[in-house]
């Protein structure tokens, strides 16, 4: 078996397992809300518009653990991409009146009506990654500008401010959109970066979907030096694209996010990926269930929540022989904000 198929093989094992957590605790959450309501006194809805991959299965434990040191009953619906099916899953939320919704992801104009509703009928609506399209929603983001800063930084430190560069964006999304903001102006500053294509894919196969577009758009290109894919699962798509062309020696991938998956693609001999920036994602879930929390129960929570970020490089995982996320967690202190939003039962 050749390494790109070992590649492909163990993604796809790892996205089979993820989807299979996370139909594992969406029923669980779903098939017990109703029960749950009395033993709790507080229940929080989590509407969300995607959750395969690494990064969005990572936010939900982390949401869970931290509803479940507060005694929240957690009610989770999961659209898959849908946003029909998204605008329908918050509807339903409104209607079952619980202390605060948290939206995960998603489009403006599928979630602002039922948004506005929830807020005129008094539920606190907390927003990560998406637009409200309400003042009164609080909004929950990582440092978006940092994560595309940081790892720009270091394409332009490890290129000399030269390089050809293929990159991977859909448009639309809150966090993406923002990141891009900041490639187009990096772009602008720097003559000597070049974008010679654009690829992208959200679905409930990104990374795969990713790695074939990367693989043609790097067929068609065969200067390209360096891959900006600010969302893991881009990243990882690229990094498939590029050991099956066996392109490790000539091009790097700069991504974003992580989790424990992810340092072992990065970590691996010989991989492309060389550097990513990101949240600890079960930190940033967990920080949206303590203000879900404390506006549920009458808390005092800012209307912009802003998640920290920090910059992980290969040669720093390598080096820390870092494996997992609790020991990274360990080597990079900043990514646990236990003070951001503090909320006791």
């Amino acid at each position: 078996m050749t390494i790109s198929t070992v590649r492909r093989g163990a993604l796809t094992a790892s996205l089979m397992l993820v989807a299979v957590a996370l139909f594992a605790g969406g029923t669980q959450e779903k098939g017990t809300g109703g029960s749950q309501s009395a033993a709790h006194a507080v229940r929080i809805s989590v509407v969300r518009q995607l959750a395969e991959g690494d990064y969005f299965a990572q936010w939900l434990a982390g949401a869970q653990s931290q509803a479940q040191k507060l005694g929240i009953a957690l009610l989770v619906s999961d659209a898959s991409g849908d946003n029909a099916k998204q605008a329908l899953d918050l509807q339903t939320a409104v209607n079952e009146k619980p202390g605060a919704i948290i939206v995960d992801h998603g489009f403006a104009q599928t979630i602002d009506p039922a948004v506005k509703q929830a807020l005129d009928a008094g539920i606190p609506i907390i927003a990560f990654d998406v637009d409200p399209g309400d003042p009164r929603a609080i909004v929950e983001t990582q440092s978006d500008q940092d994560i595309a800063q940081l790892g720009l930084n270091e394409l332009l430190k490890d290129s000399g401010g030269s390089a050809t560069v293929l990159y991977v964006y859909v448009a639309g999304y809150a966090p993406l959109d923002a990141r891009n903001t900041v490639w187009v102006q990096v772009k602008a500053a720097n003559p000597g970066i070049k974008q010679v294509a654009q690829i992208g894919a959200v679905n409930q196969s990104t990374a795969e979907t990713v790695a074939d577009q990367a693989k043609a758009a790097l067929q068609a290109h065969p200067d390209v030096t360096a891959i900006f894919a600010p969302y893991d699962e881009f990243a990882k798509g690229a990094v498939i694209a590029v050991n099956e062309l066996g392109l490790q020696a000539k091009i790097k991938v700069y991504g974003a996010d992580i989790s424990t998956p992810d340092i072992g693609v990065i970590t691996a001999p010989g991989s492309p990926w060389v550097a990513t920036v990101a949240a600890d994602p079960a930190n940033v879930g967990a920080v949206a269930v303590r203000a879900a929390y404390l506006k549920a129960t009458g808390g005092t929570v800012p209307q912009d929540i802003v998640v920290p970020v920090s910059l992980i490089t290969q040669e720093q995982l390598v080096s820390g022989q870092v494996k997992n996320m609790a020991q990274l967690s360990a080597a990079v202190p900043g990514l646990e904000t236990p003070d951001l939003i503090a909320a006791r039962p």
